[in-house]
């Protein structure tokens, strides 16, 4: 899977219009975003805190039209649980961000 920054930076723009300090403002917001929804589920302790916080970040990604990071966070919230292999998944779409 690979992430295009142009995805996320065309739905910034179609919110933001053509105003770049606003649209570096808006990623920076969603990737602290992202950032705070992966370390909760880096936390979570049972199901509930993992499948929420998977919720939180597919909401994220499906912000902005990040389908890869979408779709993990998707499977994500489908498990019983924390699953260390697709939070690691999961970081590998984060750290192109």
């Amino acid at each position: 899977m690979t992430y295009e920054h142009g995805t996320i930076d065309s739905a910034l723009a179609a919110v933001a219009g053509d105003e770049p300090a606003v649209i570096q403002d808006l990623r920076r917001a969603f990737v602290e975003g992202v950032t705070r929804a992966t370390e909760a589920m880096h936390m979570a302790e049972d199901a509930g805190e993992w499948r929420e916080a998977a919720l939180r970040l597919k909401g994220l990604a499906a912000s902005v039209n990040a389908l890869p990071l979408m779709t993990l966070a998707a499977q994500a919230a489908e498990r019983d649980g924390p699953d260390p292999q697709l939070l690691d998944r999961i970081g590998e779409q984060v750290a192109r961000l």
